[in-house]
């Protein structure tokens, strides 16, 4: 992967019965990352939205590094197109490989296992445990009850205004493009 070009890391689902609208946006996304120039850091699956992600960056020009734990090489269906395609023991060691080479993070629609990426992601960022950018890309309110939920909790007070300030919504593909750039570049913008 060229050192010098962003690594995003993409979380997304592998789950094969999601609407046509979240294969499309996966698409736009791999695409879209791929326009710029970045590489593709994922989940190493070639199923659903993440196979539809990794093909989209790599039919644009992208190089794309998947990071599939042993036990999930057949259930997620490990993409073999992959340009690297690391192969590791456990989740954790999947998610300190894939944090460890990415730039910046985007989740986009997903399950349990999204939801669980980008708390770890956003978490740590929050803790100062690193710098890069944490984007969710919100196009059609699926994380809308999550994203209430959090401000609850900060109502509450069991998370400040700093936390939430961590992580940046975005409503279309370009606006969560565009805050990975910025957040990469150090700025500090935020969408919501």
């Amino acid at each position: 992967m060229d050192r010098h070009a962003l690594a995003l890391c993409v979380y997304c689902g592998s789950n094969e019965n999601v609407p046509r609208a979240y294969l499309d946006l996966a698409d736009a996304v791999g695409a879209g990352l791929a326009a710029r120039g970045w590489s593709l850091v994922w989940g190493g699956s070639s199923a659903a939205m993440m196979g539809v992600l990794a093909r989209a960056a790599r039919r644009s020009g992208a190089t794309t590094l998947g990071v599939i734990p042993r036990g999930l090489v057949d259930l997620e269906k490990a993409d073999p197109e992959a340009d690297e395609l690391v192969v590791v023991d456990t989740m954790r060691e999947r998610k300190r490989e894939m944090d460890e080479r990415a730039g910046a993070f985007l989740a986009l629609p997903g399950g349990l296992g999204t939801c669980e990426e980008l708390f770890e992601v956003w978490t740590s960022r929050y803790l100062g445990m690193h710098t890069k950018p944490v984007v969710l890309l919100d196009l059609d309110d699926h994380w809308a009850g999550l994203l209430e939920w959090c401000r609850e909790l900060a109502g509450r007070g069991f998370a400040s205004q700093g936390a939430l300030d961590a992580l940046v919504v975005a409503r279309t593909v370009d606006e969560a493009l565009d805050a990975c750039a910025v957040q990469a570049a150090g700025s500090d913008e935020r969408l919501w």
